[in-house]
């Protein structure tokens, strides 16, 4: 899982740069602040603080600690201290410093006294932090005490600054009872030699976790914009690659690993298409996703996908997104050809999650929430009382989990309009009574979502990911389905889809009414082609089939056309390219085979001897390009190959080795091979080609015309712009180059125009009967014809233009 940003390291002051650890380096934060990395003396001006924001926040802090409730009644100061810990995620040390600044400062230690701040940090750090500092006579801003900035001396023991502070703390109303995070622990020597400092001093320590959460658990608006982008991600990731990504490997039976799954997943947010616009930069996971399926499921936040492969039966898909160091969380059930039972009880839990939803509301403790799903348990099916989760949800904001405000029996903590809370309820061991294999046997539920508390009508959903039974079910159609629904899908399937996996998603009755159309539109097609295909075959019945024969090519028509050659006297391969004829030696006899006759060839050197390797056509086998064609006369025998050898080594007296002959034959037998071959699909390409009746002009000026647009396939190289006027028989476009393209309208099979709906073009598009040849492309026919343009004329009624559904 990717690390946030922070600012600075032990060792800032030595490169002179403001750094961000973490993925592209980045900042931001609950004030908006910018990221990146910035050089020289300027760096820390670079990076803006929010001074509004943060006096508005410091206030609220010391506010709550004069009201002396709970552990703020105890304490005397407040010790902040973050140093440097890759491996730690999620602090409350961190959590504050986002709070107040919009980063965490590694390396920095804050106090704060009944009369007085002090902030310990690097030369970098406090020139940052001068941005909220107070003005010269020091005076208290809004009633918070005003701020003292001390500079951390690098390789020294900072005794000085140490003395300060501890001098601050014990003038701090009695001086004796310090309010720390417990659970904060970090290593490096600058921390270890703080915290000896404070316990020479003897300093009594209390928690005060808890309460500092409470303070900045309720969110301010601009805290509520991110986690609402934060939570709006989350859903999109979710619904366009994860649930996907999971019909898909379900439809076609593929093998995946939940940890492999997890891992695209990670990778997907790094694409902007799935993040709601926001920058990749600012997005990271809040957890590795967790995927679990085939009986084995724990419903915590801390386990990690296991390796083994998804199972198709119920799939549990857990994951959170983070946006600029504000969390969103998200669990949904997938269940493939889920039981009746299976379905009832995840009726039941979408029940449990409404309960929970009213009654998380302003006032309301924590401990009622958990009281009133537990009640609904009891009276309604008390026997999954054993299989629900320990707890219901936790809050939640910079930090993924706050510990303290879990959904449970015990906690007392009243909730607040503005608070962000993740509910999470679900069944674990949960017994399949269909099911046949051991990964079928036993499954659990488990849905979850982002919720913001306000005062009055219960909690409004952030994530809202559509969940209900026909939303989450996979449907496996069976082999024995009824002929009506296999009627009903004989369109898809005569396109080559496959229907075999149905996910009952939300649909607007609009989009069935569309989809219903073009199966009518398909079925109709279906009959057409059909109708089409008996009338051919009837009127082909009782006729012979005639057969084109494979053109018979003669060399010579008479020996005396044979060429005179010392090659062929000498008894070596001449090839006669006038003729497009190899001749060899066959028992001693010059032999002439024609171009056409020849296969392939192939050389090879082995040892001392160059082999040469002549394949011929032959009945049996493949003609390439040609096949569907016969011999002119297949009772003749026929040579399949011929293999010819020659020494490599030079013979006494003679100027070239034996073997040149052989190379020189295979290299020019290429050469006329190839000419021959590209003459053939010359002439073949000019067979089919019929000519179009001539285009009759209308001579009136009001002829529908349409003007800017292109034509595809391309007339020229370059893509030119032209016109498309409507004549007495046909279409004609010219280019701006004064290229001319006539589409008669008897040469139109269909015509199909696509609007603009939701397209970035219009076109119109022409399938031809007849294909037509672009004028200076010998080598191109086309078939089909694109007219790109924003707008269509009236064609009067020459023509009939269907419209496609998308």
């Amino acid at each position: 899982m990717r690390r946030r940003g922070r600012l600075g390291g032990e060792d800032d002051e030595g490169d002179g740069v403001f750094r961000f650890r973490g993925r592209r380096g980045r900042g931001g934060g609950a004030n908006e602040a910018g990221g990146g990395a910035c050089s020289g003396e300027a760096a820390s001006m670079a990076l803006s603080l929010d001074r509004e924001a943060y006096y508005r926040r410091i206030k609220r802090l010391y506010s709550n600690w004069q009201k002396g409730e709970d552990e703020y009644a105890t304490i005397d100061a407040i010790v902040v201290s973050v140093g440097v810990d890759e491996e730690t995620v999620y602090a409350k040390s961190t959590a504050l410093q986002t709070w107040l600044f919009g980063y965490e400062l590694t390396d920095t230690i804050m106090v704060f006294c009944e009369d007085k701040i002090l902030f310990m940090a690097s030369k970098k750090k406090v020139e940052f932090l001068k941005q909220i500092a107070n003005s010269k006579s020091n005076e208290s801003t809004n009633g918070v005490p005003a701020i003292t900035l001390l500079v951390r001396e690098k390789n020294e023991s900072n005794k000085a600054n140490f003395d300060k502070m501890v001098e601050a703390l014990k003038a701090s109303k009695n001086g004796k009872r310090i309010g720390i995070f417990i659970k904060d622990k970090f290593p490096g020597e600058f921390m270890n030699s703080w915290n000896d400092c404070l316990s020479k001093e003897g300093f009594e320590k209390v928690d005060i976790s808890a309460v500092v959460a409470y303070t900045i658990a309720v969110k301010e608006d601009g805290e509520l914009a991110l986690m609402r982008k934060a939570a709006a991600i989350t859903t999109e990731v979710f619904t366009k690659f994860l649930k996907e990504r999971v019909m898909e490997i379900v439809d076609v039976d593929e093998k995946v690993r939940h940890s492999k799954l997890a891992e695209s997943v990670e990778k997907a947010i790094e694409e902007k298409k799935y993040l709601s616009g926001a920058d990749p930069s600012t997005v990271e996971m809040c957890y590795p996703p967790i995927i679990q399926s085939g009986g084995h499921y724990n419903l915590k936040f801390s386990v990690v996908s296991e390796k083994n492969y998804m199972h198709f039966g119920v799939i549990t898909c857990a994951m959170g997104i983070r946006y600029k160091s504000y969390c969103s969380n998200l669990v949904r059930t997938l269940m493939v050809d889920p039981p009746q039972e299976m379905q009832e009880n995840y009726a039941f839990l979408l029940q449990l999650q409404e309960v929970m939803l009213k009654e998380l509301r302003h006032g309301v403790k924590l401990c009622e929430v958990y009281a009133a799903v537990m009640d609904m348990v009891k009276k309604q099916k008390p026997e999954l009382l054993s299989k629900i989760t320990k707890n219901l949800g936790f809050a939640m904001g910079i930090e993924f989990r706050e510990g303290s405000l879990v959904i449970n029996s015990k906690n007392q903590y009243r909730l607040k309009k503005g608070m962000v809370f993740s509910l999470n309820v679900g069944f674990s061991d949960l017994a399949n009574k269909e099911g046949k294999k051991p990964e079928e046997k036993t499954y659990a539920l488990f849905i979850g979502d982002t919720v913001l508390v306000e005062e009055e009508g219960g909690a409004t959903l952030l994530t809202a990911v559509r969940k209900k039974v026909k939303n989450v079910s996979i449907l496996l159609k069976k082999e024995d389905e009824d002929e009506e629904d296999e009627e009903k899908d004989e369109a898809a399937d005569m396109l080559g889809r496959s229907s075999r996996t149905a996910l009952l998603t939300e649909r607007t009755r609009n989009e069935m009414t569309a989809e219903e159309k073009r199966r009518a539109h398909q079925r109709e097609l279906a009959a057409q082609l059909n109708e089409e295909a008996r009338r051919r075959l009837t009127e082909q019945k009782g006729e012979q089939q005639i057969q084109k024969a494979r053109k018979s090519n003669v060399s010579y028509k008479n020996p005396s056309l044979m060429p005179k050659e010392l090659h062929i006297r000498e008894m070596k391969i001449y090839i006669d390219k006038k003729y497009e004829t190899v001749i060899m030696p066959v028992f001693g006899i010059a032999t002439p085979f024609h171009i056409a006759t020849i296969k392939n060839i192939s050389m090879s050197v082995e040892g001392d001897y160059t082999y040469l390797r002549i394949n011929f056509y032959c009945p049996g086998s493949a003609l390439g390009r040609n096949e569907g064609n016969i011999f002119p006369n297949p009772e003749a025998t026929f040579v399949k190959e011929i293999t010819y050898r020659a020494s490599n080594i030079k013979t006494p007296g003679e100027q070239t080795v034996p073997a040149l002959n052989l190379q020189n034959a295979f290299r020019i037998i290429k050469e006329v091979q190839k000419r021959y071959k590209t003459r053939e699909a010359e002439e073949k390409e000019k067979e089919g080609i019929v000519k179009q009746d001539s285009l009759v002009i209308n001579l009136n000026r009001s002829n529908p015309k349409l003007k800017d647009l292109y034509i595809r396939p391309n007339i020229a190289q370059k893509r030119m712009q032209g016109s498309l006027e409507a004549h007495v028989n046909g279409f004609r476009f010219t280019s701006v180059r004064g290229d001319k393209v006539d589409i008669l309208y008897n040469n139109i099979k269909h015509a199909v125009f696509q609007p603009c709906d939701g397209e970035m073009i219009i076109v119109l598009h022409f399938h031809l009967k007849m294909e037509l040849k672009w004028y200076g492309q010998a080598e191109n026919r086309h078939s089909r014809i694109f007219i790109e343009k924003v707008g269509v004329p009236d064609l009067k009624e020459e023509l009939e233009f269907e419209v496609p559904f998308r």
